[in-house]
């Protein structure tokens, strides 16, 4: 059994997954019992799946509605964990990357959820100079508008509401770094980030990896990309993220771009 919770002092969700012959209701009584502010246990019921990256999820305990607020860093992140993809546990990670980030810079984030790494980023290096994200989850994007606001970023953050592919091309903008959360489908949309990037401009590629070789799926699908588009690439990075599902992790490629 292993769990994660989402929320703040108040107001918490437990997300568990459950191992079979364990007993659901003792270990969701167990959690709310140890963590107080714990108001619903949810049980993992699917793999994330669609192009949305939703799971399913069957409430064992507590309150029916799952909306929190979640504090990391010092921002607050609201959303219901049942209609948006969001892991806790990458707070690490939107951290990494927003301290790589220049004053100065114009950055995409793509596939961007309720806007966790635009706001790390604009709080990490609050001298960025704009940061663009595209989510085609309706939820998410709703959520995002709300966070911006909460977190006083609206002259910083500006959120599309669409298909990265076709929102990409009509912002006709060059990025001095580009993220790619999305690991797996990401390697469809290396080419428009190819296209949208400035000369030697950044890219974090997520993949995911078998445990015996990580990142050898990932480097295939960048050096394949930049093959097909004639550009040089060199990698800067690779970071092992977290576990994605047995003997397998979610990583990241960080690497440069020039013609």
């Amino acid at each position: 059994m292993s769990f994660d919770i989402i929320g703040n002092k108040g107001k918490a969700v437990a997300i568990v997954e459950i191992s079979k012959g364990e007993n659901e209701k003792e270990i969701a009584e167990e959690i709310m019992k140890k963590h107080k502010n714990v108001k619903s246990v949810l049980k993992k019921v699917s793999e994330r799946k669609g192009e949305l990256r939703l799971r399913e999820y069957e409430l064992i305990a507590g309150d029916e509605n799952t909306e929190v607020v979640h504090k990391e860093y010092g921002y607050y992140l609201k959303l219901d964990p049942q209609k948006v993809y969001f892991s806790p546990r990458e707070a690490k990670e939107r951290q990494r990357i927003a301290e790589q980030v220049r004053p100065g810079e114009k950055v995409l984030v793509m596939f961007s959820g309720v806007a966790p790494i635009a706001i790390a980023i604009a709080k990490k290096q609050p001298e960025v100079e704009r940061i663009y994200c595209i989510e085609l989850n309706k939820d998410a994007h709703e959520y995002a508008k709300e966070n911006v606001r909460r977190n006083k970023l609206s002259h910083k953050i500006f959120l599309i509401f669409g298909d990265v592919e076709q929102e990409a091309k009509k912002l006709n903008l060059k990025f001095d770094r580009i993220v790619m959360p999305l690991p797996f489908g990401a390697k469809s949309f290396l080419d428009i980030a190819f296209d949208c990037l400035k000369e030697n401009g950044i890219i974090h590629f997520y993949s995911v990896g078998d445990e015996k070789d990580l990142f050898s799926n990932g480097l295939k699908e960048i050096e394949a990309a930049a093959k097909k588009l004639n550009k040089k690439i060199k990698i800067l990075n690779m970071k092992k993220i977290l576990p994605y599902s047995p003997r397998r992790w979610k990583v990241c490629i960080d690497f440069s771009v020039s013609s």
